[in-house]
């Protein structure tokens, strides 16, 4: 899965006309690459393009600019037609698993209706095949027969990955699947997904802003900023060594397991700027700390600092290139 230039902009309408007076940058000039078999998260604030992201990716929502490939092919300009056949393909697990699936539905039927769109199947290859997703996912042979108010919130979501699963997707894109669990239980979800990976070989976007569920799921992470992406790489040298502030800041505010140990207390003031209208220089020149005066002017681009890092911050590539010099 890549994506170059990907952009996603929503049009503001105003007057009696509904003119266009403005465009909200959703998803503004992103990139990404997802090799086979491995995970990319997208991580950052809420209201920051991610899921956006993700369903523009899908094509669930139509680009504004920028190419999708997937599977060798370019699928930006697909007509519906053609992405109907692609979704066997590429799946979603969706964020709230207590209104992504139908409440007047059995799961039985919950999960077998991607497989009566995309197969034809009678109605005992179907029992059989809903049967083994729902053994696959964890889930008793009685949940056939059962409705989604039934179940806790783990088990919705392990019937959403399993409705995910019924197609044999090659690529899945997880929208914040465990934001709205039990800590408890999150961590089943987790290893879940990462079992289903192994086993299956699945390629996986896994949107979250929980840095510390991203840090076990996940292969490579990109920090997600009002539609930029301000920093890049492995799951190591993010965690490691972030550095973008924002990426530092965020950082900060993952809890310590060990209670004695103090963490320096980052605090972001200012305000995050509106998506309709950003600012000029740098997204992030609003809260930064280190604010310099081209930050307002100039546009910071994400430049490789080594093996893969990248950042988009003038102060990184100021002091990277002191250190060139040195």
């Amino acid at each position: 899965m890549k994506a170059e230039g990907l952009k996603k902009y929503f049009p503001v309408r105003t007057g009696f006309l509904s003119k266009t007076t403005s465009w909200v940058r959703a998803v503004d000039d992103i990139d990404l690459e997802i090799e086979e078999g491995k995970t990319l998260a997208v991580v950052g604030e809420s209201g920051c393009g991610k899921t956006t992201l993700g369903r523009v990716i899908l094509r669930l929502l139509d680009p504004t600019a920028g190419t999708i490939v997937f599977d060798g092919k370019d699928i930006t300009r697909l007509p519906q037609s053609k992405v109907r056949v692609l979704r066997k393909s590429m799946q979603m697990v969706f964020q709230d698993p207590y209104w992504s699936l139908n409440p007047r539905m059995l799961v039985r039927d919950i999960v077998a209706e991607p497989l009566k769109t995309h197969f034809e199947m009678d109605r005992r290859e179907l029992e059989e095949r809903v049967l083994g997703l729902l053994t696959l996912v964890g889930l008793a042979n009685d949940a056939m027969r059962r409705y989604p108010h039934e179940f806790s919130g783990g088990q919705k979501q392990r019937i959403g990955i399993a409705r995910a699963l019924a197609t044999n997707p090659k690529f899945v894109v997880l929208d914040e699947p465990t934001s709205f669990l039990d800590v408890s239980v999150q961590a089943h979800i987790v290893n879940l997904i990462k079992d289903l990976q192994d086993r299956l070989g699945l390629t996986y976007l896994f949107i979250s802003h929980n840095f510390g569920v991203v840090q076990h799921v996940s292969d490579r992470v990109q920090v997600m900023y009002v539609g930029k992406i301000m920093e890049m790489g492995s799951v190591r040298q993010i965690f490691d060594e972030p550095l973008h502030p924002y990426t530092q800041a965020l950082m900060q505010s993952i809890p310590a397991a060990d209670p004695d140990i103090k963490k320096e207390e980052i605090v972001l003031e200012g305000t995050v700027p509106s998506p309709e209208n950003p600012p000029p220089g740098c997204r992030f020149s609003t809260r930064c700390r280190y604010l310099m005066e081209r930050c307002k002017k100039e546009e910071p681009q994400l430049a490789d600092v080594g093996h893969g890092h990248n950042v988009a911050c003038f102060l990184v590539s100021d002091r990277q290139a002191k250190d060139q010099e040195r």
